[in-house]
Formats: structure tokens, C-alpha cells, sequence
């Protein structure tokens, strides 16, 4: 079906974004992508250049006549969110993205598109291939690993780019430009337990909670959706103490960057409990849906039986750890006082069990320093207190925004000139690589744009395409206008 979007205008885009469904690229597995666009460069006759981490960086002169244009360096991202429905049998690692258009928009067949930053991409090749666009002298920046720790940012070397302009193609919303994002600390926490021998005369029941929507831990955490390591470790809670449940085995989530939309669980408990653990689990089923009835309507609570596990968790670690995810904060913690958007929030991303440890994940966000490094404090005091190893580390810069910046100031200009109205100016709360390559390159002056893109990092991300084509048009336009040097 993926065939089917060549035919969408424009096509040099389309054509681009088709051949990088085909390439398989989840985060931390870009070595097919990267050497893709390395030949695919070289093949233009431009300049190309692959850094020690895989960065691709692909450099075309001016157009005749347009020498005397300040460089621009487009940049976007080559890595991709992999995420599925929970029955669909894909690897990201090898097979090719079905994309396919549903009215007004294109998305994938229960996986995520990858227009997060895709199209971003496809539009840089679409300038980068072109004979008949003017623009100055450009310089395009293909990153890796962005959406699990911003890698190749973090690894970007001083040196590489002459560029004045940073035009940063990772933005998710038509008609809107943005001037700055939050920042990011990763929260890694680990209890080590002991095994025990499951207690005599139990049963095993395996609960399952899914169905919900999950999303974009930065863009979609103010829609309060659910998250299932949350609601799970909730219910969990309970039937240890009111049915003495012994805890096996959690698994939920997976990306820091994604809201959880399933987790399970195994737990054994007397026999004697049975009829009533089955009870409960219909009870907080109809809890759960009563309290998010209006943002997941198709959340289930079930249980399956099971067979014994091998060993459970020793109870103090067992007690210790669901008391910390029952305290971990998750969601919005503050809305900011200047933007209508959210100032800081965390996302309880994954747990997963192994032979001894209970691993956590979490993504802290925050546009405000000093309130990033507390909400770490707060993890922090809450890990010790529960007796878990907690590190804070792949801490990232939020991107502090420039309201007299002179490209906000042309592009809003080129905007209205196009389309009769002026962009909105935004800052975002997600992470953008503006702030780590203006670490580096503290001249450039950096905007972030792109096309209406819904539910990134879910297996719903669909990207609009009438805003595709207005957003590569505005591109267009603002190379042919970029300012003198």
C-alpha cells in the first residue's frame, strides 16, 4: 500500500519520504539509513560527510546569483520511534514501514509512521536534489539516535558547519514556529531483589492492562492519558494487601520518550483469595474507566490464569518497590507561567523485571533548569528512601527562546506573505537538538518548523498531508529570501 503516497504533491518529498519506510532506522540501529544517505549524497556529486557517530552531513553550494546568501543548515533527525500494536508481528530492526493514506492524512499499518522526523528528512533531500529552487549556500544535518538520547547532538563536533541559520525540521505543528523546548534528565532506577520460593497452596494469575493510547511524552503529556506502569503498580498496591499477592514479574512500556500504553504482570496468591482477586480485578477495571472514560475509551483490566513462576520477588523489595512507583511522580508537574504550555513533567516510561533486578525508566522535562534538577532531587529522595540505586545522567539543554531573533522575524514575514496570516510563535515542551548544536554553534540563529504530525511515538502518528505540502511550499520560499550576508 506504501506505493500509494508517491502521487502526493509535492512529489520530490513524497518520493524521499517512500524510500526511508523501506530502510529500516529505529533509534540506536540507524547503520542502514546512514550508509543510505551517504551514497545517496555522494551519488548528488555533493559533499558528504559521516561522522565518528553517524551523523550525516551533506553540503550543496549556492544557486547562481544567490552566493551572497548567509549558509543555512537544515537539520533533522534519522532515527524513528518503534512502536507496535501489541499483536501485530513487525521488526523494526528489518522490516519496511507500510504507509498508506486514510483521507486527509498518511499513517502506517499498526506501527508508527516515522514522519517523526521523516519528513523532515525527505524535505532536506528534496532541496539538497533540486536544480530548479534558488537558495544561498546550504548544509543539511542528518542526526542519529534523537529520540533516545539525542546522540549524535550530544556528539555533534565544532568545525563541521559555516552555517549563520539553523532551520530545524522536527516540529509537529503547521502554521507555527517554534522558539524554544524544554530540556531532559534521564531517571534510571534499579532495586535488586532476592528470590523466594513461591508460598505454598497459591495460584498464578497474569494481569494485563492495555488498550490505551499512549503518545509523545513531551507533546502529549498534557492530554492526561493514561499510563499503564502506573495504573498497573495502582491495582498491584491493593492485592498485596488485601489478598497477599506475591509479586513474579512487571513488564511495561519501553521508550523513555513514550507514554506506556500496556503492561502485565504475574503474581501468585493463596487459592483461597481466588474469587475474590477475580472480583477486584473487574472492580478497578470499572475505577480506571470511570476516572479516564474521556481519553481512553478502549482501556481493559483483565487477567488470564497462569502457571507458577519459578521463584517470586522477596516481599520487603516487593513492598519497597511498589511503594516507590506508587510515590514516583508521573504527568504534568507545572504548567508555565509565560506560554500556555507545560513547564515541567516526567513520564514513569518503563519497567521491566530481569533475573535479580527491577529496572525503571523515566524522562524528567523541564524549559526551567533549576526545576528539572528538582524533580530529579525528588526521584532522587524517593529511590533512597526505598532502598533503589538511582542515576540521573543524559541531562540535555532546553533551548531558551529569542523573541527578537532576526530568522523569526523574516519567516514570519515570508509566512504571511504566503498564506495571508502570521505563524504562531510557540515554544514546545519536548526536546529539539537546537539546544545542544547551539551549544556548539552558539552564533547560529535557530528556528524549528515542520507539518501537522498527531500521536508521534504511537502506533496512531499520522501527519496531515495538505500541511505537508504548505509546510515544504514555506520552506521553499524562505530559502529563495534568506538574507544577505
Amino acid at each position: 500500500m506504501s506505493k500509494e503516497i508517491l502521487n502526493l504533491e509535492p512529489k520530490a518529498l513524497w518520493k524521499n519520504f517512500y524510500n526511508l519506510t523501506q530502510i529500516p532506522r529505529p533509534s540506536k540501529h540507524e547503520a542502514q539509513v546512514t550508509k543510505y544517505m551517504k551514497e545517496w549524497g555522494e551519488n548528488l556529486g555533493l559533499e558528504t560527510i559521516v561522522d565518528e557517530v553517524g551523523n550525516v552531513i551533506i553540503k550543496k553550494p549556492a544557486t547562481p546569483g544567490m552566493e551572497n546568501r548567509k549558509t543555512v543548515c537544515l537539520q533533522s533527525h534519522l532515527d524513528m520511534v518503534p512502536q507496535k500494536e501489541n499483536d501485530f508481528d513487525f521488526d523494526f530492526e528489518k522490516d519496511p514501514i507500510d504507509a498508506y493514506i486514510d483521507g486527509e492524512w498518511v499513517t502506517a499499518n499498526k506501527t508508527t509512521l516515522g514522519a517523526d522526523d521523516g519528513l523532515g528528512d525527505a524535505a532536506a533531500m528534496a532541496i539538497l536534489e533540486s536544480t530548479d529552487i534558488p537558495h544561498g549556500p546550504i548544509e543539511c544535518l542528518f542526526t542519529v539516535d534523537e529520540e533516545t538520547g539525542m546522540t549524535g547532538a550530544f556528539a555533534l563536533k565544532p568545525g563541521l558547519l559555516d552555517a549563520e541559520i539553523l532551520l530545524n525540521l522536527d516540529s509537529e505543528a503547521e502554521g507555527e514556529l517554534y522558539i524554544g523546548c524544554a530540556g531532559g534528565t534521564n531517571a534510571t532506577i534499579k532495586f535488586d531483589y532476592k528470590k523466594e520460593n513461591v508460598p505454598e497452596n497459591s495460584v498464578a494469575k497474569k494481569i494485563i492492562i492495555k488498550g490505551l493510547k499512549g503518545g509523545h511524552s513531551g507533546l502529549d503529556i498534557p492530554l492526561g492519558r493514561g499510563n499503564a506502569n502506573k495504573l498497573l503498580n495502582r491495582f498491584l498496591r491493593f492485592t498485596v494487601k488485601e489478598h497477599n499477592a506475591r509479586l513474579a514479574y512487571f513488564d511495561g512500556g519501553s521508550l523513555r520518550n513514550a507514554i506506556p500504553r500496556d503492561a502485565y504482570a504475574i503474581v501468585t496468591l493463596p487459592k483461597n483469595s481466588e474469587e475474590a482477586f477475580n472480583k477486584s480485578i473487574a472492580e478497578y477495571e470499572e475505577i480506571f474507566k470511570k476516572e479516564l472514560s474521556a481519553v481512553e475509551p478502549n482501556l481493559t483490566f483483565e487477567y488470564e490464569d497462569a502457571k507458577n513462576p519459578e521463584f517470586v520477588i522477596d516481599e520487603d523489595t516487593q513492598n519497597r518497590f511498589i511503594a516507590a512507583v506508587y510515590g514516583y511522580p508521573n504527568g504534568v508537574i507545572r504548567m508555565s507561567d509565560s506560554m500556555p504550555i507545560v513547564e515541567t513533567s516526567t513520564n514513569l516510561a518503563s519497567i521491566k523485571t530481569d533475573d535479580n533486578t527491577i529496572t525503571i525508566l523515566c524522562l524528567l522535562r523541564s524549559s526551567v533548569d533549576s526545576a528539572k534538577k528538582d524533580l530529579g532531587e525528588m526521584f532522587r529522595c524517593i529511590s533512597e528512601i526505598a532502598g533503589a540505586e538511582i542515576i540521573l545522567d543524559g541531562e540535555y539543554p532546553g533551548w531558551k527562546p529569542n523573541i527578537d531573533s532576526p530568522i523569526l522575524k523574516h519567516m514570519k514575514n515570508v509566512y504571511n506573505n504566503l498564506f495571508g496570516k502570521i505563524p504562531e510563535i510557540m515554544a514546545i515542551h519536548a526536546g529539539l537538538e537546537c539546544g545542544l548544536i547551539k551549544s556548539v554553534y552558539p552564533k547560529m540563529d535557530a528556528i524549528s518548523f515542520g507539518p501537522t504530525i498527531m500521536y508521534p511515538h504511537s502506533p496512531d502518528e499520522k501527519c496531515h498531508i495538505d500541511s505537508v505540502k504548505k509546510f515544504y511550499e514555506f520552506l521553499v520560499e524562505t530559502l529563495k529570501q534568506i538574507p544577505l550576508k
